[in-house]
């Protein structure tokens, strides 16, 4: 029977998106690796392979056609032998038609295994439902060929795509882990991460509601202003910042660290290193802070933690996101295991990943996650600041501009050059003597740089 195609989930909180781009037509045979569209996010411009072999038979959804709904049906597939008149009697293109079932929430995990599977891949995964044992094994032709090829049990892997199908994309994300493949309790870890992420929109039992636009317009003479839509980019940010405020009981912790140690490091450092070839760098000061901040940590574990109602998550691995500005919002592309790569490898994936996030070609896995984030305004010549937690992150640290001034050593008034760090904490996760823990351990790794290569 014909297949239903249906609008991808390509990360764990989309909701809707742009179906920006179809590039098959009606009545084109596909193979499993085509690229058939390109969807637009709140933060880039995904394409969408085919995971399975057919024919495109009709296709529900235009280009260029805004707020589609996850899981609405956008075309249907053709198996062989099928013909065009098996999708002829569906609705017209252009307008949404929801697969019967249960309705995408806001955390596609949770329910990702109660719609149909697709014949859809996005080139970066989304969240869905790990196989179990004793159920029915959703995976691409292609997924079950490389896993085959590569002896891995397709029964105990959790898959990323529409209807938790596991795709490619899975089987090189277990292979790049060296094999080891995340069963249910990760997969329920992850669901239970996503609960945190779901707005409140309430405080001390007060529906909190913002002035409505037509209040707010008629405070202004009509001409003396215009109004520009926002995109899916502001929306978003605007919508997690404002859960955050509602729903983290924000504290903030700050020191002034002196710099001059670590800019000597860097300046040596930096003239060992080789001019061109894999192995060159050039470090910045935010790259020495990022190691700073995973080593801390590191060292207080218990900071390293997710608030959700089931439980605390603390996370093994140290995953630092660092805010980079993009015109009309920000992305926060994550360096993993930031604690375990050495200041030179951190540089050199930082610059990819802030050129990339500059150019809105980064993947949702690149910007998606994290334990901890940074936000860095030094450049800027901000001072200090406090910074908005990243949900479902329970601290972010806010850096400021390094700066010549007055300090007083052993009775002697002397010049040095002095940086304001501010950590915000989730005080459901960390206390202000955690806080002040590892806001001490970054002090003293930024003071003393040196034992950041040991």
């Amino acid at each position: 029977m014909p297949t239903p195609i249906l609008m991808p989930a390509l990360s764990p909180t989309m909701e809707e998106g742009k179906l920006a781009k179809w590039l098959v037509k009606e009545g084109q045979k596909v193979k499993s690796g085509d690229v058939i569209a390109e969807i637009e996010t709140d933060k880039a411009t995904m394409e969408v392979e085919a995971v399975d072999e057919g024919t495109v038979g009709k296709i529900l959804i235009a280009a260029g056609t805004e707020g589609v709904k996850v899981n609405s049906q956008i075309a249907i597939l053709l198996e062989d032998g099928e013909s065009m008149a098996a999708a002829a009697a569906l609705p017209a293109s252009g307008k949404a038609v929801t697969v019967p079932g249960p309705s995408a929430p806001a955390t596609p995990p949770a329910s990702a295994s109660a719609t149909p599977a697709t014949a859809l891949q996005a080139t970066a995964p989304a969240t869905g439902k790990a196989n179990g044992p004793g159920t029915r094994i959703l995976a691409s032709p292609l997924a079950r060929r490389l896993a085959t090829e590569a002896k891995l049990d397709l029964a105990s892997m959790k898959g990323s795509g529409p209807g938790g199908r596991i795709v490619k994309a899975d089987i090189a994300a277990v292979l790049k882990s060296g094999g080891r493949v995340a069963g249910p309790k990760a997969a329920a870890g992850m669901a239970s991460a996503a609960v945190a992420t779901v707005p409140g929109g309430a405080a001390g039992g007060l529906t909190i509601r913002p002035m409505a636009d037509t209040k707010i317009m008629a405070i202004y003479e009509q001409g003396t202003y215009e109004i520009l839509p926002h995109d899916n980019m502001r929306k978003t940010i605007a919508k997690r910042l404002v859960e955050s405020k509602q729903t983290i009981p924000h504290f903030y912790l700050t020191v002034e660290c002196h710099l001059d140690q670590l800019l000597a490091a860097r300046k040596r450092l930096n003239a060992k290193s080789p001019l061109e070839g894999p192995h060159a760098y050039k470090l910045s000061v935010n790259d020495f802070i990022i190691k700073a901040l995973a080593l801390a940590l590191r060292d207080a574990p218990a900071a390293n933690a997710t608030w959700t109602e089931q439980g605390m998550l603390r996370h093994k691995r140290i995953d630092v996101g660092v805010a980079v500005a993009v015109e009309g919002g920000l992305f926060t592309p994550v360096i993993r295991h930031a604690d375990l790569k050495t200041l030179s490898e951190i540089s050199n994936e930082m610059k990819d990943l802030a050129t990339r996030a500059r150019a809105r070609k980064l993947a949702p896995q690149e910007y998606q996650g994290g334990t901890t984030s940074i936000s860095n305004l030094g450049m800027y010549g901000i001072k200090s600041f406090d910074a908005v937690i990243n949900p479902p992150h329970a601290t972010i640290l806010a850096v400021g501009a390094g700066e010549e001034i007055p300090v007083v050593r052993e009775g002697k008034v002397e010049v040095a050059t002095v940086m304001s760090c501010t950590l915000s904490c989730d005080h459901r996760v960390v206390d202000g003597a955690l806080g002040a823990l590892v806001l001490g351990h970054i002090k003293s790794y930024i003071e003393d740089p040196v034992r950041m290569l040991v």
